[in-house]
């Protein structure tokens, strides 16, 4: 569904992207990670085709995002930003009313079905949703012209955890059609634990991270110990550290292996959260 290879793209002197390297799978849902100015957000224009990669290539649905040919791919790929970009004197049916000319698959049916799942109000003007409120709309709208791939940068930032459960649960839905994928941005890393299938971790604009998450979570361990018995390990078997009042954390690359080496000392699973922040802690090293 993406394909992309050896992207770097070079804002004045910032270098958002350098040599991304990454492929999503159909019937998936693809978690893009990093702090701000990672280079999520770049890479989402990207494959939306309103920036153009300095050098390397993107591909959404088959079509690099550069050729004439991909404004037609586009009518397959439906797009959420962090932002909702609605006018704000608009009420949620003349949204619809707009988008029907500009879709050629437009379900205008469909888009009536998620205003009532979603609970939005058809007589309330969009200046007085609130934050969830038009994120629903802005999610409603993509899905509206049925589109094979979805583009989502940061949907569930800022958003009470009932409204970022119920988007999670219709993104999941979206994708047991084996034909669709997502690519959701976000640096909420408990919504990607519980939705995505693959991840990459950007960091500075390179890959620090990246693989299936089930097998990230079952591969990496977390590791509590005196400094003492840190001084004792391998250092070529962790990620990073940090040194505390109390005793000493470190990540560690394959638990199963450490564990058969340093038996008598505790691994315990780990979340994304701790790979993104003992990565980068190694990395900084």
């Amino acid at each position: 569904m993406i394909e992309v290879k050896h992207v770097t793209k070079t804002f004045d002197r910032f270098r958002a992207l350098d040599g991304l390297t990454m492929s999503v799978p159909d019937g998936s849902i693809y978690g893009l990670v990093g702090p701000n100015g990672a280079g999520k957000s770049t890479l989402i224009r990207i494959l939306m085709g309103a920036l153009r990669p300095d050098s390397g290539t993107a591909a959404a649905l088959g079509v690099d995002v550069s050729a004439p040919e991909f404004l037609n791919a586009k009518e397959d790929i439906g797009v959420v930003l962090d932002e909702a970009s609605f006018h704000d004197p608009l009420k949620a049916p003349q949204v619809g009313r707009i988008l029907s000319g500009a879709y050629r698959n437009w379900d205008q049916r469909c888009f009536d079905g998620y205003l009532d799942k979603f609970g939005l109000p058809r007589d309330k003007k969009i200046k007085d949703f609130s934050k969830g409120m038009r994120m629903k709309l802005s999610i409603a709208t993509a899905l509206s012209h049925h589109p094979r791939l979805l583009l989502l940068d940061e949907p569930t930032s800022g958003l009470d955890p009932v409204v970022r459960n119920e988007l999670l649960d219709e993104f999941l839905d979206f994708i047991q059609d084996e034909g669709r994928a997502i690519l959701l941005s976000s640096h909420i890393t408990s919504d990607l634990e519980k939705a995505a299938d693959y991840v990459t971790y950007l960091h500075r604009g390179r890959v620090a991270v990246q693989g299936a998450k089930d097998e990230l979570l079952e591969s990496y361990g977390r590791l509590a110990c005196a400094r003492s018995d840190l001084q004792g390990v391998d250092p070529a078997l962790l990620v990073g550290a940090r040194t505390g009042q109390f005793g000493c954390e470190a990540l560690v690359r394959d638990r199963r292996a450490f564990r058969r080496q340093y038996p008598a000392l505790t691994v315990d699973p780990v979340t994304l959260e701790d790979i993104m922040v003992f990565t980068v802690r190694g990395d900084e090293a």
